[in-house]
């Protein structure tokens, strides 16, 4: 029997679902593996992963170009310094956990974990292999503290490969895999069904519209866009709040108050989100890799809003240079944006061409091969 354990952090929800869907694959597609997700900071300290899960959330919420500046100084200079040399001390404490497993391999989605591990394969307190799992379209640098000492970089895309490359870490450690993408992505749906159960015109395009989500960011600026997005366009809009009972709502009073409310539907969190992917036209979503990764998946091209400065700006960066997505900065006016994008049919066309050409709907597939299809 195998044992493997999959490190992630709860900072997103990116490096959790990203775990889950690596554990959910080996489980269904592997018989002799025994696999634990642990959320490596909340192991260390209760206390640790509440103050610092709470930070991120309310500086990505309430001062988001202060995370920015936090993500670019923690690449170089004294913030990476702090940054590994508490990890360092976290690690001690995680080697309990791993001398009491045992594991032969450790997955980890966060760049927390493969520090720690990496730390401890140095130090020579512990060893197995160590793969580590990027969950953005672009390399920060502290995934890649203690690179000596991982065995498998799995990336987004080609270009990451390349800069890994460039920091001197061999290319057959490296795999273009995508980001790992639950099973639920690959399903054949009804789609007249989901038309049904939904209550939606299945004569008319369907826009996936992501405007709660964890931090409801910008409200004001949300809210903005999607009433142009309402008048702009003749699709109907899904607007899904997520669990951001406050914008449920606020968009609930505007499919109300609107030109044309038999076209708005809104929820709150679902589960569904697979089953809508399977009927929408486009996506319009904040460029968080999870969901981005979802999109692509499904062929759908993006309209990205509200990026945390940072990884997200990166990543809406490197997919509206692939075009696959128009990047609606902050400095657009929504309605003019969104008039000029949907007046351009053959753009949207070709989008949703490059997204089908970008997905990597194997990835989560592709990565357990790589990692666990070897002789022993």
């Amino acid at each position: 029997m195998k044992k493997i354990i999959i490190f992630y952090a709860s900072y997103g929800g990116g490096h959790l679902s990203a775990a889950r869907s690596i554990k959910q694959y080996i489980d269904s597609n592997y018989s002799d593996m025994n696999v634990e997700l642990i959320d490596c900071v909340k192991y260390i300290s209760n206390a640790l992963d509440k103050v610092t899960t709470t930070a991120y959330k309310e500086m990505a919420k309430k001062a988001p170009w202060a995370w920015g500046r936090v993500y670019a100084k923690s690449q170089k200079g004294a913030l990476a310094h702090i940054s590994s040399s508490s990890n360092k001390l976290m690690a001690i404490k995680l080697l309990k956990l791993l001398r009491e497993k045992n594991p032969d391999l450790i997955i980890s989605t966060h760049p927390f974990g493969s520090q720690m591990v990496s730390y401890l394969k140095r130090k020579e307190k512990f060893d197995c292999s160590l793969a580590t799992v990027m969950t953005d379209y672009a390399p920060h640098e502290q995934w890649l503290i203690g690179k000596e000492y991982i065995d498998y970089f799995f990336v987004a895309h080609k270009g990451m490969k390349e800069a890994l490359e460039a920091h001197n870490i061999p290319a057959e450690r490296i795999h273009v895999t995508g980001i790992p993408l639950s099973g639920k992505f690959l399903k054949h749906y009804d789609r007249s069904g989901i038309f049904s159960d939904f209550h939606l015109n299945p004569e008319k395009k369907v826009i996936l519209f992501f405007g709660g989500g964890e931090f409801g960011l910008g409200k004001t600026r949300t809210l903005e866009i999607l009433s142009a997005l309402i008048s702009a366009s003749d699709a109907q809009i899904v607007a899904i709040a997520g669990k951001n009972e406050k914008m449920k709502k606020h968009f609930d009073e505007i499919s109300v108050t609107c030109s044309r409310p038999e076209d708005i539907l809104v929820l709150p969190f679902t589960d569904k989100v697979p089953e809508l992917m399977s009927i929408s036209y486009l996506v319009v979503t904040k460029p968080g890799g999870l969901t981005t990764t979802e999109s692509l998946a499904s062929g759908l091209p993006l309209i990205l809003i509200n990026p945390i400065p940072g990884q997200e700006e990166e990543n809406a960066a490197f997919l509206e240079k692939e075009g696959v997505a128009f990047w609606l900065r902050k400095t657009d006016s929504p309605y003019e944006a969104l008039s000029e994008f949907f007046q351009n049919p053959e753009k949207i066309k070709k989008m949703r061409l490059n997204a089908k050409l970008h997905a990597k709907r194997n990835s989560t597939k592709d990565i357990c091969s790589i990692l666990l299809d070897q002789p022993s």
